[in-house]
């Protein structure tokens, strides 16, 4: 079976994927004149401006939910894979996608909230939804939201609960399965209760566990003080091929960075695009700018972090697929969170292992949490008279199998169904958002001529000229009226 899957993933995550995901992101940026580095203050004064409704969550909610999914194992597990197939390099490229893909990420998520729609009183969009309303093929959407579907729902959440039972392993000694049991029976807790309860922790928990990594970064950071000039030399010159050592493998250092930031933060990939539909704005480009903020933290501060601790702290190997080993600082320990864990250990000797262990829960379980809402969307999406209730209850039973059947597993084989389903999202999302250009500009452009005049934008589709976005009709007789009151 991983030799099979191994197959696919190297078909889908070849050159073609990479040159793909990056181009984008640079044609985002470019079109948007550099919007994810211009409106970079504004991102974060959004963050608290608009409070749920009975229909929508409220903008910093679909936030926390958006980097719920993206902060996850990617970011120390994934990080460790990415160092031991490319190299200290592969660090410097994870950065530089990271940048690009807030362009593709503002795209996707300003075009989420731009073709919404009501169903059963709650705000529900995302890639599906766009792709019928805005390039009015509705096959195509259909294809996306099985593909979608199938990921977070059967091939994704694996390698979250791998990763939460490998940790506690490593810290605890506690076995897979009873970490697997506890852990299904909490997500079955949130689940049945809908997504607002989702949402509702979500809120609580990424902004304390981010806030938490980031400094333990610093302290690591701080005790291994004399060596950072010499590890950000090693990062930038692995990056260029200017190393002697990892010169021969600066292609993987850009395929690996490049593959597990797409991995970490999905940016293009539609992953954010079902919690920014959710949110209660004024206008679709509010939450397009706050989701593009998302990818800084996600990719560019945490992703950084945990290679930080590992580079600096020397608890890494550099084998390249198929290769001879470069460097094997810790023979016999594979990339994965075990790196991590040993890298704080090595500043915190009887403390360190069981941080990270508590870390990765954090990260890994609402990561689940917002995968499960993904997948519920996609399946409303599918569904959406809600003929067949029964479909949402198969998903609860297949969405908690999987999460207990992948902390059993080999932590191979979870990663490689993850590469699979993500890899075949961010091929149709990709090339899906560059065909909605037009709407997308246009929305954006409607925006800026709004705060140029000093207001504050309100969305109504028919003066920015943008189709099938009749909600926001509603929506936009709604803000203009309390505006009015106000006023």
């Amino acid at each position: 079976m991983e030799a099979i899957v191994d197959t696919l993933v190297g078909y889908i995550w070849g050159s073609a994927l990479v040159i793909l995901s990056l181009g984008v992101g640079l044609y985002f940026t470019v079109v948007t004149k550099g919007v994810q580095f211009r409106y970079l203050r504004e991102m974060v004064c959004l963050l608290f401006e608009s409070k749920s409704s009975k229909e929508g969550i409220s903008s910093f909610q679909a936030f926390c939910l958006a980097l719920s999914s993206r902060v996850g194992v990617g970011n120390i597990a994934g990080v460790a894979t990415a160092i031991a197939a490319g190299g200290p390099g592969a660090i410097f490229w994870m950065v530089i996608m990271g940048v690009l893909g807030g362009a593709s990420a503002f795209a996707e998520s300003t075009l989420s909230q731009i073709y919404k729609q009501n169903l059963g009183g709650q705000y529900r969009g995302g890639a599906p939804y766009y792709i019928e309303y805005g390039l009015k093929w509705k096959p195509f959407a259909i294809l996306m939201a099985a593909v979608i579907c199938l990921s977070y729902g059967l091939l994704v959440p694996g390698i979250q609960s791998n990763t939460i039972a490998d940790a506690f392993k490593n810290a605890f000694e506690i076995p897979p399965y009873i970490t697997g049991i506890v852990i299904t029976v909490a997500m079955a807790y949130l689940i049945f209760g809908g997504v607002k309860r989702l949402a509702k922790y979500a809120d609580k928990i990424v902004p304390m566990m981010a806030f938490l990594y980031i400094i333990l970064m610093f302290v690591i950071l701080g005790a291994n003080a004399s060596k950072v000039p010499d590890m950000f030399s090693l990062i930038i010159s692995s990056a260029f091929g200017f190393n002697a050592m990892f010169g021969g493998i600066v292609g993987l250092a850009v395929s690996w960075g490049v593959r597990r930031a797409v991995f970490s933060s999905m940016a293009g990939a539609g992953e954010a695009t079902f919690s920014s539909a959710a949110a209660e704005v004024s206008h679709p480009v509010k939450q397009g700018l706050i989701q593009g903020f998302s990818i800084y933290i996600d990719t560019v501060v945490v992703c950084v972090a945990t290679g930080l601790m590992i580079l600096i702290t020397g608890m890494y190997n550099v084998i390249p697929p198929g290769g001879a080993p470069i460097i094997e600082h810790i023979p016999g320990i594979a990339a994965g969170s075990a790196w991590s864990q040993m890298a704080v250990s090595s500043v915190f000797p009887t403390a360190g292992s069981g941080f990270v262990a508590i870390a990765i829960f954090l990260f890994a379980f609402t990561t689940l949490m917002a995968y499960y809402y993904i997948a519920e969307t996609t399946i409303v999406y599918l569904d959406n008279k809600i003929k067949y209730p029964v479909l949402t209850l198969i998903l609860k039973v297949v969405f908690l199998a999987t999460m207990f059947f992948g902390s059993v597993q080999s932590v191979g084989l979870m990663w490689g169904f993850g590469d699979i389903g993500f890899g075949s999202m961010s091929y149709l999302n990709l090339i899906a958002i560059v065909l909605l250009s037009k709407p997308l500009l246009r929305t954006f452009k409607d925006y800026e001529c709004q705060r140029k005049k000093g207001k504050d934008p309100i969305f109504d589709p028919r003066q920015a000229g943008v189709e099938n976005a009749n909600i926001w009709i509603e929506i936009s007789e709604k803000y203009k009226a309390k505006q009015n009151n106000k006023e």
